[in-house]
């Protein structure tokens, strides 16, 4: 049955994971930690960059429920802004590599040919490399920042959207369906945009989702370097790097940021795995 818009595959999807219990306690973490991450100016009970040396390292309690670090700054509002740092560069990245990734592979699968084995060629040698390398590249040509590790998150993750994309539309393209609108004189672009896209486009939201949760992992980890986020601004690995130094003094400090990393990714990876089994496209992601 074919996919016709976005709207439909909200219907068929979403409602289905939250039905089960994984899916409701996954589904349910995530809405809050979005929520948490947009107010999270208002949330927050205190700056997240304001210092109190004479407070330094102060052990969980109140007011600071998760206590401070070595600046006396208060660490549940460092990992509450955190959450919209890791979050925000991490959604934004998927966007934009799946985004350039549904483009690139949808027109090698649909045209095929000379472009498709240059695409292709491409995209193999780059899915070579682990996704830590080629964001480590990317960021020490460019430099450190938000920005950079954005692009270089969406650059690491771009061949498995092409890749997924690809084999996605060169399968659609054996259907029935497909066949009759090419024989009534169909445009390609009509045929791409009206037919192949929306019926290839379920996989790649979901797998989508699922980069997400590695995103969120790849940005700590940039972050831990010191290639992520620059001070003051929080993020969940930037956090843990400076806590490193305080490990046995205040351990609190990087414990907290990465409970909040561990937990985001299962949540993630539970609720993809719901939408997966709503969708009943394992026997698709397999094949691509």
């Amino acid at each position: 049955m074919a996919i016709r818009s976005l709207d439909a595959f909200a219907r068929m999807s979403i409602g289905r994971a939250f039905a089960s219990g994984v899916g409701l306690v996954a589904g349910g973490f995530l809405i809050l930690l979005v929520l948490v991450a947009i107010f999270a100016p208002w949330i927050a009970p205190f700056d997240y960059a304001a210092q109190n040396l004479m407070n330094a390292n102060a052990a969980p309690g109140w007011p600071h429920l998760l206590g401070t670090d070595e600046f006396g700054r208060d660490v549940l509002s460092r990992v509450i802004h955190g959450a919209r740092t890791s979050l925000s560069v991490s959604a934004t990245a998927i966007a934009i590599s799946m985004t350039a990734g549904m483009t690139l592979g949808a027109a090698a699968g649909y045209f095929g040919g000379f472009f498709e084995r240059a695409v292709m060629t491409v995209v193999d040698l780059t899915w070579s490399f682990p996704d830590i390398l080629i964001a480590l590249i990317f960021v020490a040509i460019i430099g450190p920042g938000l920005t950079s590790t954005t692009f270089a998150i969406a650059i690491a993750y771009l061949a498995q959207f092409t890749r997924l994309t690809r084999a996605q539309i060169v399968r659609l393209k054996r259907e029935t369906f497909i066949e009759a609108t090419i024989n009534l004189g169909a445009k390609p672009s009509h045929i791409l945009l009206r037919h192949l896209m929306p019926n290839a486009i379920a996989p790649v939201i979901v797998v989508g989702m699922l980069a997400i949760g590695d995103g969120i992992v790849l940005e700590a980890t940039l972050g831990f370097f010191g290639l992520g986020a620059q001070p003051p601004t929080p993020s969940w690995g930037a956090m843990m790097s400076s806590g490193t130094a305080q490990l046995f003094l205040s351990p609190w400090v990087i414990i907290f940021p990465g409970v909040a990393v561990a937990i985001t990714v299962i949540a993630v990876n539970l609720f993809g795995d719901e939408l997966i089994r709503a969708l009943d496209i394992r026997d698709r992601l397999r094949g691509a």
